[in-house]
C-alpha cells in the first residue's frame, strides 16, 4: 500500500448535503482520511494510491458536491498556517 494526500482548494459553502456525500466518501475503498480547512476552504484526501489516483478523488469530490478549483501543492497551506 502507498499512502498518499492530495488537497483542493473549493469554492462557495459545502451544503449539507455534499458534507453527506463526504462522509460517504469515507467508505470508497482506497480512501482513508477526509479533512475540511474551512478557514482555508480546502479539502485534504489521504488515500491509497494502489487503488486511487489524484484525477479520481478529484471526480469524486465533484460527484459529491463540493465545487473544487484547483489541486494544491501540500506545503502552501503549511507554509501559510
Amino acid at each position: 500500500m502507498t499512502q498518499l494526500d492530495v488537497q483542493y482548494r473549493y469554492e462557495g459553502h459545502p451544503t449539507e448535503a455534499a458534507m453527506a456525500a463526504i462522509g460517504n466518501l469515507r467508505e470508497v475503498y482506497g480512501i482513508r482520511r477526509i479533512s475540511i480547512d474551512e478557514e482555508w476552504k480546502t479539502i485534504r484526501v489521504e488515500f491509497d494510491a494502489t487503488r486511487l489516483t489524484p484525477p479520481t478523488i478529484f471526480q469524486l469530490l465533484r460527484r459529491a458536491g463540493i465545487a473544487v478549483v484547483e489541486q494544491l501543492p501540500l506545503a502552501v497551506q503549511q507554509a501559510a498556517g
